[in-house]
């Protein structure tokens, strides 16, 4: 048993016992007609024949209906006496008026209790049945007139037509009826009206053969004729019909399975009773329970039988064609229920003949069904006594779910993980390590629930391993999780990111990550753990204590703003104080163990930003605690030089010294000392820096000194005023002395830069909150001016961090300084600073020569350059904001931003008029594509400077030549101007029109690039250009369009796909698996025409089964599908009559009709091919016919 049977095939995978041998999945004709010969409804006979015998089960007389009332089978006509076409006729009097006679429920009052959602089911269901119980012609014709009413139909059947017409006649009258005006139909409106009424049609459908489970589940009429009517409307061109008797039908046959359940054990309890009773000898036994019981098991095996050919046609009639529907929602619905099926009944269902469709879905390019099939799964593994029944189905399938896991929808990947955790713990091989390997790169993934699913999988994991290696105690426990979590992230080498880890184990092991006892012991003793491993326990216990005190995960991994529940503030209240209180005593023990450890006490120092600060007020004896702590802060200041250790230090000063605790003082007093030892420091070698050249006096060492003491003054500038010190003369005198001998020292000058420009900073702090004099306000101006000059000559300097430094500063203190931050403050607009053209010139040099300019390549290992390649881009990003600030808020104009949009898809203004390559023109398209989304949804706002720059772009492309130029070099402009069109109102469009033809050559008309600006002006809300003459592109954003008909030329069988592939949100260095739709792929080019599809109905998906066992090789995902010669050729035959061209036209905006926006947003099922091209056919899912019913079909 190695291989999979397949349907039809003999092999593994057998067919359920109480299904019949499953027909082949290719569509033949109807798959009513070849399902449901059994239950056809004949014409009224002449002569009246008897009614059939009513049963009367007595082991089910017990039960009874949910509204208390048992349900006889009625008399009436011969179940023969109603074929399988259910007689309808379109009228326009509604059901309740015809029915008023009998005084029956109505279609109408069903349909209504179903929709309103607050009808009790139970009570209509059991109206409807006292309807039926009088005439159950005339119940069942309720309930067809239900059904139709529920597609979304306003067609209503009277008696006469329902005793006269085939099923097949009455689906063709009500497709060709079918006048909806709305695109929606009940179960696709959207809203909650469509989760309402679906979970209302649902409920009537179990209620219905939860009522009727007694007596008419075997009256031989009701649910054949219903179920035949159902099996014929799914399979309908009508998506309305298609859907909603789909969705019936399948509901009905899990009632149905719900149903044959439980005969199937009172079956097995009679039986045995009867065996009982057999058994004993002659003159014990009690004849006559004898007699009774054996009737009764005749009766139930008479009734299981019925039952099981009910459930044979639905799953041949409906399920087996369904299941690969074109619309997702119906295979998703199938895939659904057949999980129920599997886990109801496992004696008739749970086999390898079933389980192949869960298998196959699972290459669903849907999300919606593979999601399901999914969920399936998982309530298979949930049962232990089903593992052994798909161990083959593990084994052949367990490679497609591993790679499920990098699913481009995180929600299917979350319940892969799920799944596979089952796998894990249910089945005795469970996954081996290299398995794993797929899962436990995701606790590092952006969507936190699939982090979180592979935390509990990780989590489970260790706690196997901690399992063999049984602990005493929970303290012991913790210690081992400890060691293997940290072994665990050594290993799995991505470093830097362990909050992700945390946040992902947070919902599975929140216990041991709240152990600070166990931790801290770890750190504080000595040879417990490596070096490394303390860096990586200190990493964690940080990344903890955050989301214990902050209660938020870590940056990219918020979804939505969610405010925390108030069980959650006082469970975080809690952590937070058990925090604080257990790291106040510890910390500057902590602090002093590393403090020569630049990273550990880089993410130490981060620890009192998550505490309860005022505790360290609640007792006396916690100020010495505090006075430690600054001891130790300051100590760490005078130790390093490292910006981020400093940047730390700084940080956690400015929080100790705010106003806000009561402590602030002696912080603030602290931080004060520090800043005199560090400035009397600097000021011991500033007389000797300032003297450069020959006549210098400054050794190595002194420059080395003062230029430290620099950075830790400039460090602690951004948390404390350091104006009070008078620094910035000299860091100006000390600037300008190097600039003049040009002994540029980067460790000097890029810390005196950053000092004398917090000076600036905090001197315009001080003279808001202050009422300075004129004097200091002109003082302080003429600083901002010298300053600034100092940093304008530095912008052309070949040392990059000097050069950087200074566009950082300008960038800022131009803001702080502009016109606009002192309008408010009239008196203090004397310092309003506005930058002079040369630096204004130097500003968009630095822009162009070194952020829009790939720097040189510089020889580092492959992980040291990928670290350089992402501090770069960020420097790069923080520079081009700080220049994009002072174009917004006004200090540079407007036309200082056209260097960023030339720049914007890295374009030079060269595209426009020279190299007018494919490519180039790609890219620049693009560019205004993006910049015309910019315009947003108010035309009427921008509807002049949008008709001015199509006016401009017109007379550009046809700009008299230069000297030397050919004529009209411009012209390819209008491809460009294009993307603009889709913004221009009606009105501007016909202008526009006239004005292109004034501006240009008549000759000019018929250039392709002309051509298709004039399209895109001509575009509707309701059509668009789609044939592309002489090469021509169509732009991209013209209006959207209702409908896009595709021309099909007969016997073509080629078909294109668009690029709607998106990124997998999972970085990962996993293999991605091969011909799957549901991992990270390349997008498809953007192909230039389309291709002819082959004529098919839509009905039919590209998900096609394996028709081989060799269809599961990992290599193979495809095959060849004929198409389905019937349909070609009544396609072909059909041709439309004058008097059907105007049923065409009336029925040219039916809901049946897929508009061209639903067409990109809905990703159609299609075969699976690779980025290469394959030999393979594929079917079409479109239907092409031009019969009058065309524009009726998918």
């Amino acid at each position: 048993m190695d291989q999979l049977g397949t349907e039809g095939e003999p092999g593994t995978f057998l067919q359920p016992k109480c299904l019949e041998e499953l027909e082949s999945p290719t569509d033949s004709g109807s798959d009513y007609e070849a399902t449901m010969k059994g239950t056809k409804r004949r014409k009224p006979a002449v002569s009246k024949q008897p009614p059939k015998r009513t049963r009367h089960n007595a082991a089910l007389k017990g039960m009874s209906s949910p509204s208390g009332i048992s349900v006889p089978t009625p008399p009436g006509p011969s179940p023969q006496s109603i074929s399988q076409g259910t007689s309808m006729q379109l009228s326009a009097r509604s059901v309740r008026s015809m029915n008023e006679e009998s005084q029956i429920i109505s279609a109408k009052d069903i349909y209504d209790a179903v929709c309103s959602g607050k009808s009790a089911m139970v009570t209509v269901v059991d109206e409807w049945l006292d309807s039926y119980k009088r005439s159950r012609e005339a119940g069942l014709l309720v309930l067809i007139n239900f059904i139709v009413q529920s597609c979304g139909c306003k067609g209503v059947v009277t008696r006469k037509m329902f005793d006269s017409m085939q099923n097949a006649e009455i689906i063709s009258t009500l497709t060709k009826e079918f006048n909806e005006d709305s695109v929606n139909y009940p179960l696709c409106t959207p809203g909650p009206q469509l989760k309402r009424f679906k979970a209302g049609l649902c409920e009537f459908a179990r209620v219905l053969v939860r009522s009727c489970r007694n007596s008419l589940v075997y009256d031989e009429y009701l649910f054949p004729s219903l179920l035949a009517l159902l099996t014929g409307l799914s399979d309908s061109q009508v998506r309305a019909f298609r859907h909603t008797s789909t969705l019936l039908a399948i509901k009905l046959m899990t009632g149905l399975v719900e149903v044959a359940v439980v005969v199937s054990v009172q079956l097995q309890t009679t039986q045995q009773q009867y065996n009982t009773e057999n058994s004993k000898r002659a003159h014990d036994r009690a004849s006559d329970r004898l007699e009774e019981l054996q009737a009764t098991v005749r009766e139930l095996r008479e009734n299981r039988e019925e039952l099981s050919s009910m459930m044979n046609a639905t799953f041949r009639g409906v399920f087996v064609h369904r299941y690969r529907d074109q619309l997702p929602e119906i295979r998703a619905v199938c895939i659904e229920e057949l999980g129920l099926w599997l886990k109801m009944d496992p004696e008739d269902f749970l086999n390898d003949g079933c389980l192949k469709y869960l298998g196959w879905t699972m290459h669903d390019k849907q999300s919606p069904v593979r999601l399901q099939c999914v969920r399936a799964l998982q309530g298979l593994y949930q049962e232990k006594e089903f593992i052994g029944r798909l161990e083959l189905f593990t084994s052949r399938f367990k490679e497609r779910i591993l790679s499920m896991v990098l699913d481009k929808d995180p929600d299917v990947a979350v319940e892969v993980v799920n799944l596979l955790l089952l796998i894990q713990q249910r089945t005795e091989e469970g996954l081996d390590e290299e398995e794993c390997g797929h899962i436990y790169p995701l606790v590092y993934a952006s969507h936190r629930g699939l982090a979180s699913a592979a935390g509990g999988f990780l989590y489970n994991k260790l706690k196997g391993v901690m399992t063999s290696h049984s602990q005493e105690n929970d303290k012991a426990n913790n210690a081992a999780f400890f060691q293997i979590l940290i072994s665990f992230y050594i290993q799995s080498e991505f470093h830097e990111h362990g909050a992700y880890l945390v946040d992902s184990l947070w919902h599975v092991a929140g216990s041991e990550l709240r152990d600070w006892e166990t931790m801290t012991t770890f750190l504080l003793q000595d040879d417990e753990l490596m070096y490394e491993e303390e860096g990586v326990l200190i990493e964690l216990m940080m990344c903890a204590i955050r989301q214990a005190a902050q209660a938020t995960p870590p940056v990219g991994r918020t979804q939505g703003k969610k405010n925390l529940s108030m069980k959650d503030k006082k469970i975080q209240e809690q952590d937070k104080r058990r925090i604080t209180t257990h790291f106040i005593p510890l910390l500057p023990q902590l602090l002093a163990k590393y403090s020569a450890d630049a990273r550990n006490v880089k993410l130490l120092l981060k620890a009192p930003l998550y505490f309860d600060l005022e505790m360290y007020s609640s007792a006396q004896w916690l100020e010495k605690h505090l006075d430690l702590l600054l001891s130790q802060v300051c100590g760490i200041v005078e130790k390093h030089t490292e910006v981020a250790v400093l940047e730390a230090c700084a940080h956690l000063a400015s929080t100790l010294s705010s106003d806000c605790y009561t402590f602030s003082s002696r912080a603030q007093l602290a931080f004060s000392q520090l800043f005199d030892v560090l400035t009397e420091c600097f000021s011991t070698y500033v007389n000797d820096l300032l003297q450069v050249g020959e006549c210098g006096t400054a050794d190595d060492d002194d420059t080395y000194s003062g230029a430290t003491a620099l950075k830790r003054i400039a460090a602690l500038s951004s948390a404390k005023d350091p104006t009070a010190w008078k620094l910035f003369d000299s860091c100006l005198e000390l600037l300008k002395s190097r600039m003049e001998s040009r002994e540029l020292d980067k460790e000097l000058m890029a810390p005196a830069m950053k000092c004398a420009a917090f000076h600036l900073m905090w001197a315009k702090v001080n003279v808001v909150n202050s009422k300075p004099t004129e004097a200091e306000l002109k003082r302080l101006k003429k600083e901002v001016r010298s300053f600034c000059r100092v940093c304008q000559d530095c912008l052309s300097l070949n040392q990059t961090d000097i050069r950087d430094q200074a566009f950082e500063l300008l960038c800022d203190l131009l803001l702080l300084y502009s016109v606009g931050s002192v309008r408010s403050e009239p008196a203090l607009r004397a310092l309003a600073h506005l930058p002079s053209d040369s630096l204004r010139s130097e500003l968009a040099a630095f822009l162009l020569d070194y952020v829009f300019t790939d720097t040189e390549d510089v020889e580092l290992d492959a992980e040291s350059e990928e670290e350089m390649k992402i501090s770069l881009l960020q420097k790069k990003r923080n520079q081009l904001a700080g220049y994009c600030k002072l174009v917004i808020y006004g200090v540079l104009d407007l036309t200082a931003a056209t260097d960023v949009f030339k720049h914007y898809s890295k374009l030079f203004s060269e595209m426009l008029t020279e190299h007018h390559s494919r490519q180039d023109l790609t890219e620049i398209r693009d560019l205004a594509k993006r910049l015309a989304m910019s315009f947003g949804i108010d035309l009427h706002r921008v509807r002049k400077p949008l008709v001015a720059l199509h006016m401009d772009g017109i007379r550009f492309a046809f700009r008299d030549p230069q000297e030397g130029e050919e004529p009209n070099p411009n012209v390819a402009f209008l491809k460009i101007l294009s993307e603009f069109s889709f913004k221009l109102l009606q009105p501007d469009r016909a202008q526009l029109a006239e004005f292109l033809k004034s501006a240009c050559p008549s000759a000019a008309l018929s250039w392709p690039p002309v051509k298709l600006y004039q399209r895109s002006l001509e575009a509707r809300s309701t059509s668009k250009a789609t044939e592309q003459e002489g090469g021509d592109e169509v732009p991209s954003h013209d209006t959207p369009v209702v409908k896009r008909r595709r021309t099909t030329a007969q016997g073509s069988a080629s078909t294109t796909r668009g690029p709607w592939l998106d990124n997998s949100s999972i970085q990962s260095s996993l293999h991605t698996p091969a011909l799957t739709s549901t991992v990270q792929k390349q997008p498809a080019k953007r192909m230039a025409s389309r291709k002819p599809r082959p004529v098919e109905s839509d009905i039919s998906s590209s998900l096609t089964e394996p028709e081989s066992e060799d269809e599961f090789s990992p290599g193979l995902q495809m095959r060849k599908v004929k198409p389905n010669k019937r349909r070609l050729a009544s396609s072909s035959k059909n041709t439309p009559s004058p008097g059907q061209q105007d049923l065409n036209s009336h029925l040219n905006l039916l809901s049946l009709i897929e508009d061209d926006i639903a067409e990109r947003d809905e990703d159609e099922i299609e075969d699976y091919q690779s980025d290469s091209d394959t030999g393979y056919t594929l079917p079409s899912t479109r239907h092409t016919s031009v019969s009058v019913l065309d524009e009726l079909f998918d």
